[in-house]
């Protein structure tokens, strides 16, 4: 047993003391706090704490709202005001980028996400225990996501008491019900209650289904044919209309549950902005353009969109979303690696976690003007830009939004200058 007091946060928002054993992370922790530690356990080379108490708050603290804070995984920095958090996440990305950006707060920093993944266990049902891949924690509520949580997840309750479906067993991998997955479009009110299960219903489990989730208007019923912890599932529609609405100021998106869109529909119109404010010419080219999200609304306003994506679903969706805006976008099918950049004033590029790879060195030999880097991950950027990028581009400028509050996650939209321009 030891303690002392957290100096600094890590790069994934733990707190970070150090003793004489070397250093300890330890989550929930802010700097300025003092930790008694009891007991550490080893993860990824790293010595985390597992056991300990707060002895002496941080003056960055505030009082965490939601009384499973510190158990579950799903906000570890609900504990610091507002401000900090934000002030924080600047000064992560600055140190892992080298790069000065402004950051924009979210317009709402409660009930904000417009999807939730709830894991059904025999242990409870709700989010996963942080640190801990066999716990969950059992919710109630859940306040970054919906008042209506306690509505759903009774409803969720009764139908499994009266079906007798198993929840699914973390230890043992066994068990009928994995998840339950509710999106909802917070500016039109549609509600998606998609569940994922192991097994294929019943006439008598999909009747009880469209009673006591009667509230949605878009009702699945998802097959999943592995014992992963995520939420995905081969989709069938049970009940209501395919899609749910989402209006992002002057666009409506289309949204399915094997469909990707940005979880914080209030902080949506400043990424997309931001995206704007660097996007320059008539010509753009949207790679990873998934649903179309980026590209849609950059068609509203007049530019002339092309999108390249790997997923076939997503691809067909984005033209659905082209569509029904009536904007000039069109969408196709294809590896971001393999696409030939033509004639286009700018390329926007927004991928997947681990960065563009391979990609990046077909934007340097394109000799295209302008990109737009699109990221949550600034380490992801980092490898990109120093490895690839860098031998063609300037940053231009760099402005991160909090899509993310009570998380260390940020996105940052980044502008690109070829050099010698």
């Amino acid at each position: 047993m030891f303690e002392g007091r957290i100096q600094d946060l890590s790069d994934d928002g733990l707190g970070v003391l150090e003793s004489e054993g070397g250093r300890v992370y330890v989550p929930f922790a802010y700097p300025g706090d003092v930790v008694r530690v009891k007991k550490i356990k080893r993860r990824f080379g790293r010595r985390i704490a597992r056991d300990f108490e707060l002895v002496e708050e941080s003056p960055l603290r505030q009082a965490p709202r939601c009384p499973h804070f510190g158990t579950c995984g799903g906000c570890l920095w609900q504990g610091l005001r507002y401000g900090e958090q934000l002030r924080l996440k600047s000064e992560i990305f600055e140190r892992i980028t080298g790069l000065t950006a402004e950051i924009k707060g979210s317009p709402k920093i409660w009930g904000f996400r417009n999807v939730s993944n709830f894991i059904v266990t025999n242990g409870g049902i709700g989010l996963k225990e942080y640190g801990n891949p066999l716990g969950a924690v059992d919710l109630q509520e859940c306040l970054i996501f919906s008042k209506r949580t306690p509505e759903y997840l009774r409803a969720l309750r009764d139908f499994l008491e009266e079906t007798g479906l198993k929840p699914w067993n973390l230890k043992d991998k066994t068990g009928d019900l994995h998840y339950l997955q509710v999106r909802e479009g917070k500016f039109t009110g549609e509600v998606m209650m998609n569940l994922i299960a192991h097994v294929k219903p019943s006439v008598e489990v999909l009747e009880a289904l469209r009673d006591y989730f009667s509230f949605a208007d878009s009702l699945y019923w998802s097959l999943k044919r592995d014992e992963r912890n995520d939420p995905r599932g081969e989709a069938e529609l049970v009940a209501g209309k395919p899609y749910i609405r989402e209006r992002v100021e002057d666009i409506i998106y289309l949204i399915h549950p094997n469909s990707f869109f940005q979880t914080n529909s209030y902080a949506l119109p400043l990424l997309l902005k931001a995206v704007e404010g660097f996007t320059d010419g008539e010509r753009v080219l949207d790679l990873y353009s998934g649903v179309g999200t980026f590209g849609v609304w950059l068609a509203r306003r007049g530019f002339n969109v092309e999108g390249v994506e790997l997923n076939p679903f997503a691809v067909e969706m984005a033209n659905r979303n082209a569509e029904l805006n009536g904007v000039n976008a069109k969408f196709q099918v294809g590896r971001a690696e393999d696409t030939g950049i033509g004639n286009y004033d700018t390329v926007i590029v927004d991928p997947p976690r681990k960065g563009l790879k391979e990609a990046a060195e077909l934007l340097v030999r394109s000799g295209v003007e302008r990109a737009v880097y699109v990221s949550c991950n600034p380490k992801a950027f980092k490898l990109d830009y120093q490895n690839h990028l860098k031998s063609a581009y300037r940053v231009e400028n760099a402005v991160l939004i909090d899509m993310f509050p009570h998380t260390p996650h940020v996105e940052a939209v980044i502008g690109l200058e070829k050099k010698g321009t």
